[in-house]
This record gives C-alpha cells, sequence and structure tokens, in this order.
C-alpha cells in the first residue's frame, strides 16, 4: 500500500518530505489538504496530527509529522539520504535543525508575509528584519558550499533536501540565486537529480483553488 503524505504544493516543508519520498523511489501518493482555507485546523485533520500542521505522513498504521522526522523515517526505509556513517548522519541532523530554526522559518514567513498577505497588510518593517536574517542565513549556506558538491559527505542526503526546499519557489522572499553561485550550482545539482520534480509540479493545490 502507498504511503500517504497529507500535503499542499505551497508548503516548503511538504516539499522536503515529498522530495525525499520521489527522489528515494518510496511507493507514495499526495493527499491534498485545502491550508489557505483552513482545512489542517479541522477537528478531522487534529485527530491525525494534533499539532495541526503539514505534512502529515500515514504508512499503514504509522503516521508521522514534521519534515525532518519524515525524512529521516524515509532514509530508515529505503536506506538513501541518511548518511554513510553515524558521523554523517549527526552532521546530516544539524543541517536539519540549523534549516528549521535559521532558514526555513525564516522563509517561511517572510515569505508568507509577502506573497500571501494583502498588500496594505503587509508589515514592511518585520519582512525587512526577516530578510536580514534570510542574508545571514543564506551566506552560511553559500559558504558551506564552498569546493564541495553537497552539505554532507559526497553524495546527496537529507541534509541538502532540507535546505533546498523554500530556494527553488518563485515567490519574492529576499532571495536571489544570482547573489550566491555556490547555493546556485548546487540547486542545479540537486535539480539534475532522477526523478526530481519542481514543487508545484510534486504535490497538489497550485494554483490556489478558488
Amino acid at each position: 500500500m502507498a504511503m500517504k503524505l497529507f500535503c499542499f504544493a505551497q508548503s516548503d516543508s511538504a516539499y522536503k518530505a515529498a522530495l525525499a519520498m520521489e527522489l528515494a523511489g518510496a511507493d507514495w501518493e499526495p493527499e491534498f489538504v485545502d491550508f489557505f482555507k483552513g482545512e489542517a485546523r479541522s477537528a478531522e485533520y487534529r485527530e491525525m496530527n494534533v499539532m495541526a500542521e503539514v505534512p502529515t505522513l500515514v504508512d499503514g498504521d504509522l503516521t508521522l509529522s514534521q519534515s525532518g522526522v519524515i525524512q529521516d523515517y524515509i532514509s530508515e526505509k529505503t536506506g538513501k539520504f541518511g548518511g554513510k556513517t553515524s558521523a554523517e548522519r549527526r552532521e546530516i541532523l544539524r543541517w536539519v535543525l540549523w534549516d528549521n530554526h535559521k532558514l526555513s522559518s525564516q522563509a517561511g514567513t517572510a515569505r508568507f508575509l509577502m506573497n500571501f498577505l494583502p498588500e496594505d497588510k503587509r508589515p514592511q518593517e518585520v519582512i525587512a528584519f526577516l530578510q536580514g536574517r534570510l542574508k545571514a542565513a543564506y551566506t552560511v549556506l553559500n559558504a558551506a558550499l564552498e569546493g564541495q558538491d553537497w552539505l554532507v559527505g559526497d553524495s546527496i542526503t537529507n541534509a541538502d533536501l532540507s535546505c533546498c526546499g523554500y530556494l527553488y519557489y518563485p515567490e519574492p522572499f529576499g532571495f536571489d540565486r544570482n547573489d550566491y553561485p555556490n547555493i546556485d550550482a548546487w540547486l542545479d545539482r540537486i535539480a539534475d537529480q532522477p526523478g526530481w520534480k519542481h514543487p508545484y509540479d510534486l504535490m497538489p493545490g497550485h494554483p490556489l483553488p478558488a
């Protein structure tokens, strides 16, 4: 039976999990969550995920939430992207935690404020603050990729799949690939992986439902 990923196309967190499954060749299928109409906060969804967040993975009797946990489970299930040694696995975890705190959380908030709120309700001072923090994160990521193809080891891992997600989205949130040549080349390497798909092609919900 195929695993089910409850997701929507605009979610970077869901994309991390979906991309890991797709590149690993896992048997999975997407289940659309109408996040912008409040479905993730519904009583029915909360029965499955008490955090009321996306994504949620259901694999038989197992239900998981949080993208990093789902990625780790896919690695356990498929043997891919989890690192070749215990030291690599710890380093992957370090990058996943860094991404969640320093990159994705800031990018997600900035992207939402800049693109999914009415223009007259966009808090410019907050956006400027977030973009300053994001610039620092991009600088760290770009430096880490200097002289190497992947963040950990000699092949793509969950470190790469976690940190890359938002950087493929087209909506403006303060990131220009041309400003960070190492990130730019790294994003191309990830996109060259067999089975790679853009988030708007991999998951349902784009364009936004009326």
